[in-house]
């Protein structure tokens, strides 16, 4: 098939372009900076506008959004909170405007999206939980709304809602356990919090699966089975890596330095993949630390 990427030069993109390419795909990359992984082809765009590109959609079978400011930048200043709806919106419309036009449609149109639609605190939440009404949730929900008119399109419509992707050496990891490395580790605030986390090979192979079910549409959350708090998945880390687990951070330290962005830290709503496993998909890294094994001790 000719799949089309949304940023697909950055961690997951990259990730999951490799593996395409080895299933025999043909990959195209819509990109700003005209980069592309090995194997795959770039193809100019400004994020906003079909400019350009847009009547190369009819070339394509299936459409991957994954563009998106990463939410890790710092500080959350009102410019980059906009940019944070911008690069994940604009783009998408820009996607479905695209598609509208095209002659030849694709098929699957497949939307990253996050886990943090469910909010900050609350019970267990699987996909049929509402979104909650904070910033991190509700531009989740913007973010899947922007393409969701591809549905009455025909297309079969994916959502990935997605936990922090761990990757060796790439993604959020190496911040992520910079603390441990550095012998300070311990929980952030409470620990109480819920960690949630999927490991790459598990995003890239829940894609791939959610991609080749036909039956598959609708939400899905991509997140590791285990429910999995901060000082559990900090304890676990510092175990893999033979350091210290002994230094809890004050809450009030990370809210005064991280200001709005410490949510992303210290608070957090325990999450379950449920239509993922009930559809029959495997996890390979289920547990914090069999994932930490692979990625540090391999």
């Amino acid at each position: 098939m000719n799949i089309l990427i949304s940023g697909g030069a950055g961690f997951l993109g990259r990730n999951l372009t490799r593996s395409l390419l080895a299933e025999g795909h043909q990959v195209y990359i819509l990109t700003r900076g005209g980069r592309a992984p090995e194997g795959a082809q770039a193809i100019q765009w400004d994020a906003k506008t079909t400019e350009g590109w847009g009547h190369r959609i009819n070339e394509m079978d299936v459409v991957i959004h994954l563009a998106g400011k990463s939410l890790s930048t710092w500080p959350w200043t009102a410019a980059t909170k906009r940019d944070f709806y911008e690069s994940r919106v604009l783009s998408g419309l820009a996607l479905v405007q695209a598609i509208q036009q095209a002659t030849h449609r694709p098929g699957i149109f497949i939307q990253q999206s996050g886990i943090n639609h469910y909010g900050l605190s609350g019970d267990l939440a699987d996909e049929s939980t509402p979104p909650a009404q904070d910033f991190l949730a509700q531009l989740t929900v913007q973010w899947e709304d922007a393409t969701k008119v591809v549905e009455e399109l025909g297309l079969r419509r994916i959502v990935l809602r997605s936990a922090p992707v761990l990757g060796k050496g790439e993604g959020l990891m190496p911040l992520m356990s910079l603390p441990v490395q550095l012998f300070v580790g311990g929980p952030l605030g409470s620990g109480k919090q819920a960690m949630p986390w999927i490991h790459i090979e598990d995003w890239v192979a829940a894609v791939q699966y959610l991609l080749a079910d036909k039956n598959a549409r609708g939400a899905y959350n991509l997140i590791a089975p285990m429910p999995t708090s901060n000082a559990e998945f900090n304890r676990a880390l510092a175990k893999v890596l033979h350091r210290p687990y002994w230094f809890p951070v004050p809450a009030f330290l990370m809210r005064t330095f991280l200001r709005e962005m410490n949510v992303l830290v210290l608070e957090g709503r325990f999450s379950q993949p449920k239509r993922l496993t009930e559809s029959g998909f495997k996890f390979q890294f289920a547990a914090a630390r069999e994932a930490f094994v692979d990625l540090f001790r391999k």
